[in-house]
């Protein structure tokens, strides 16, 4: 039964149009409403639910017994469940994800697909200075609703600015990037401009909301951002943050994206289809 209920929803278009074609606006809010409701039992009942479609794994889960739905989109895991790579000359993962894209940004053109572009400024907004990231590296991290949904400093640093931008929730997973163009810039986002430590190099993280998501949290911020939010809103801020540092949550999973200059350097192995885990090594630092 399990097998075939996941085997339905990989038909293209049936979960185009399970996923798309829906109120996705009205369908997200009443998800964040819905998750939130307090009521052991029918936690035990969603999460039991949700185990038929995905391999939803709480065995590294900080709690194992849940009062809402949300608390288990938002878990903590155990103490040492996601170590930071500790070499200073590497840039580490900020969450679990599957590498959806990666390589070079082409002058200021990304590829959210093969075959669908998208301009960094659309992405980041008009406020944006785009230009360290011409011609640098990204690559985009895709999270599983099933996926530990937290994400990490991927570096010793400082967060120097939020922008919030308002958008639709188009679902973010490979069969959607491939017809809709430009997703990424059209669905609810925020842009952290980071700066590092080592270097002052700048590193940008965008992460993507998505249906049933648009929830971003950032703990360094007195504020969650959502759906009732119009934007962009411009954040200036200066936020020390250290390595494996938990910086937010998404509610359900969604998209990471990270973008830095062009003398960063993907390390072996860092490609498509990839699984990696929060605090991986991702790419190389300049020397």
């Amino acid at each position: 039964m399990k097998r075939m209920l996941r085997q339905l929803l990989l038909q293209e278009d049936l979960n185009f149009l399970l996923t798309n074609r829906v109120p996705r606006a009205l369908l997200t809010r009443w998800m964040g409403w819905f998750s939130q409701l307090r009521s052991p039992w029918l936690a035990r009942l969603s999460i039991r639910t949700w185990r038929l479609f995905t391999d939803l794994d709480l065995s590294d889960a900080r709690e194992h017994h849940f009062d809402s739905l949300h608390a288990c989109f938002t878990r903590a895991l155990v103490d040492g469940a996601r170590p930071a790579d500790p070499d200073p000359a590497l840039l580490a993962s900020p969450s679990d994800g599957i590498v959806g894209a990666c390589g070079r940004v082409e002058g200021t053109t990304v590829f959210q697909a093969k075959g669908y572009p998208y301009q960094l400024g659309e992405l980041f907004g008009p406020s944006q200075d785009i230009t360290p990231f011409k011609d640098g590296v990204f690559i985009t991290l895709r999270l599983t609703s099933s996926m530990y949904h937290r994400f990490h400093a991927p570096h010793d640093g400082r967060v120097e600015h939020v922008t919030y931008l308002s958008g639709d929730t188009w679902n973010v997973n490979p069969i959607a990037l491939t017809r809709v163009e430009r997703l990424f810039c059209r669905n609810e986002r925020a842009v952290l401009r980071t700066r590092l430590a080592r270097g002052a190099h700048q590193v940008a993280l965008v992460p993507v909301a998505a249906i049933l998501v648009a929830s971003i949290r950032l703990h360094f911020l007195d504020v969650l951002l959502h759906l009732r939010w119009r934007g962009p809103n411009e954040i200036p801020c200066d936020a020390g943050m250290r390595k494996g540092e938990e910086l937010g949550w998404f509610q359900h999973g969604s998209t990471i994206l990270i973008f830095a200059p062009k003398d960063f350097a993907l390390l072996d192995g860092i490609e498509c289809g990839a699984r990696v885990k929060a605090g991986q090594a991702l790419m190389r630092l300049p020397d």
